[in-house]
């Protein structure tokens, strides 16, 4: 576990998955952290998880492609806790289908919330965190955004553009101490992949080396490793956590 005491993060998409999983790893270390999601109920459930580990956080309802309401919420986490020290654009929606017969709001939807939402808040955190030369900034992309998939077209070129967002914002931010980095994960175990059927269970894990699927915790210990000390000369890179398969 890394020491994070003293330090504040906002998350993004934090009631469920890999950000539940990730606000809790940051929490145990001692981490204040502000959440946020459209829908508030898993919000709640994650709050008072880390309430009980004794943790402080705050959470609200947002629409991470409003960029009003995005500003809006960084400034009343930085009023709150007095500070802003991680990012973590997590946040992610998904509208599959194939290209022929994809509508335009299962483009836009998909691109307003997985790279607008990156964009919108990593440019209201960067300044606060420019001004007190510290800050990491890291974008949950997807192994699906490095090798594509078949009826996700939206969805990879989201996450294949969070990549090349978080390499340029990295090389424009580095000078004032503050890092950006991207975690691509692969195929983790959720709600989704627990009710898939045996026989497409087996095709996936066939793909695996490690003949499992992920877990949200080994992609939170990644996040917490890359806003430690520990990956202070670690920036502008994509960090591969999918068994193997990539």
């Amino acid at each position: 576990m890394f020491d994070f005491n003293g330090k504040v993060a906002i998350i993004t998409g934090g009631g469920t998955g890999i950000g539940r999983a990730t606000a809790l790893e940051l929490a145990r270390g001692g981490c204040a952290v502000a959440l946020c999601a459209r829908r508030v109920e898993p919000l709640a459930e994650t709050s008072a998880a880390i309430e009980a580990l004794g943790g402080r956080c705050m959470t609200a309802s947002v629409d991470v492609a409003d960029g009003a309401a995005v500003s809006a919420f960084v400034a009343d986490v930085i009023a709150k806790f007095g500070r802003l020290d991680f990012l973590v654009n997590n946040a992610g929606v998904t509208r599959d289908n194939l290209l022929m017969r994809m509508g335009d709001d299962e483009w836009d939807t998909v691109m307003a919330t997985n790279l607008k939402g990156a964009f919108n808040f990593s440019k209201a955190a960067v300044r606060p965190m420019m001004k007190q030369r510290s800050g990491v900034i890291v974008c949950i992309s997807s192994i699906v955004g490095q090798v594509g998939n078949a009826g996700q077209c939206n969805y990879a070129a989201s996450k294949a553009g969070l990549i090349a967002f978080a390499k340029s914002l990295a090389k424009e931010v580095a000078a004032r101490g503050v890092r950006v980095n991207a975690v691509a994960p692969g195929f983790i175990k959720s709600a989704m992949t627990d009710a898939l059927p045996e026989d497409l269970r087996t095709k996936m894990l066939a793909g695996i080396p490690l003949a499992r699927l992920g877990e949200p915790e080994d992609v939170a210990g990644t996040v917490a490793f890359l806003c430690s000390d520990a990956a202070s000369y670690i920036t502008g890179q994509v960090i591969g956590v999918n068994g193997g398969m990539a």
